[in-house]
């Protein structure tokens, strides 16, 4: 490994994440794990954005916190810059910090709102010993024009902000300590279309001001289309397929990828009338007890009587840098494997459903 700034900022080899599921009041006993995050293997290149796609509950944000070892991961390892951080423990990891920050969903909630503008977005400075009380305070006004909020914002609190504007102040807070790499956790998912726009524009604005390197994590594929340089699709805890943002909407080659973006909506009525979304059947199993081999293949519309069942798809190099976990990508790709309707599977780790009551 290089730390000379050739090689990829952010690399994820055999990354898993468990969160163990205990059971009685007494003994505590362990009686299984939640795979969050189970054989993730990345790598985020220098100034690029990366954008990390999937369902709600599918390990993208714990991905993300895992990165920066807000989580310490049960096994595979997280690299960055070329050091190996997986178990470093938190005074090594400290120094680190000012290098990674994060940009959270929720703009409220990240922010504490018996603290004015000012003090939450001068206190990494102070946190890091990065600047006195004088000079905290002229950074703190320059980032805020920054991010495009007034200077005197630094004396209101957050509740006196909109959404947009709450956004712009975690923005703010995550710059002031010149990091190299962000985790912007789904940052537009609560907020209007029209603002959406707006931060992520700013987003690219300050990628380019600040030469910054992104993971951002959506679950929005045109917002992802728009800001990210390759995605990286995600399904249950595993990564089933990477590539440019262009060759991904072109030419999606694994069946999960293939269904999402069926289903994404195109602004021309001759084309979407002409358009077949494929239904995928049942819910997303439960990740404490994951379907064996293929994790998709429960649902998959493409699923074969062979292999899915029986053998785990690796991510692989197909075509020039786009990788795809699926036995039939070439077939499917090529109209040889043709999709079909698939009887929903119950999975024992969810619910059961409750039936209907008879009409009245």
């Amino acid at each position: 490994m290089t730390t000379d700034g050739a090689g990829p900022l952010v690399e994820l080899d055999g990354l898993k994440l468990y969160f163990p599921i205990k059971s009685g009041i007494v003994l505590d006993r362990h009686v299984g794990d939640v795979r969050a995050v189970d054989d993730v293997t990345l790598t985020i290149r220098r100034g690029e954005t990366l954008g990390l796609v999937g369902e709600s509950g599918c390990g993208k944000s714990t991905v993300g916190r895992t990165i920066l070892r807000l989580y310490k991961p049960t096994g595979g390892r997280v690299v960055f810059d070329g050091r190996d951080i997986t178990s470093l423990g938190e005074s090594e990891l400290r120094p680190l910090r000012r290098r990674m920050q994060m940009v959270f969903q929720d703009p409220f909630a990240s922010l504490n709102p018996r603290h004015s503008v000012g003090r939450i977005v001068g206190e990494p400075l102070r946190t890091h010993g990065l600047a006195g009380r004088r000079d905290a305070a002229s950074r703190v006004r320059e980032l805020l024009v920054t991010v495009g909020l007034p200077a005197d914002a630094a004396t209101r609190y957050p509740h006196e902000f909109s959404g947009g504007q709450r956004q712009r102040i975690g923005l703010a807070r995550a710059l002031a300590v010149n990091p190299d790499f962000v985790v912007a956790d789904e940052p537009v998912s609560a907020l209007d279309v029209s603002i959406q726009a707006q931060i992520i524009n700013l987003l690219e604005r300050l990628q380019e001001e600040f030469e910054l390197t992104y993971l951002f994590i959506a679950h929005d594929l045109a917002v992802v289309r728009h800001i990210s340089d390759r995605i990286a699709v995600m399904y249950l805890g595993t990564v089933v397929e990477v590539s440019t943002a262009e060759a991904l909407y072109d030419e999606p080659l694994h069946p999960y990828t293939i269904s999402l973006l069926s289903a994404v909506p195109i602004p021309d009525p001759v084309v979407e009338r002409e358009r077949e979304a494929i239904l995928l059947a049942g819910d997303v199993p439960s990740p404490a007890n994951p379907p064996p081999a293929c994790r998709f293949h429960t649902r998959c519309p493409y699923v074969q009587p062979t292999r899915c069942r029986d053998e785990v798809p690796r991510l692989r190099n197909l075509t020039s840098g786009h990788e795809v976990a699926c036995h039939w990508a070439e077939d499917i790709r090529d109209g040889r494997v043709k999709p079909h309707e698939v009887e929903p599977v119950f999975d024992p780790g969810m619910p059961e459903p409750v039936p209907e009551p008879p009409p009245v």
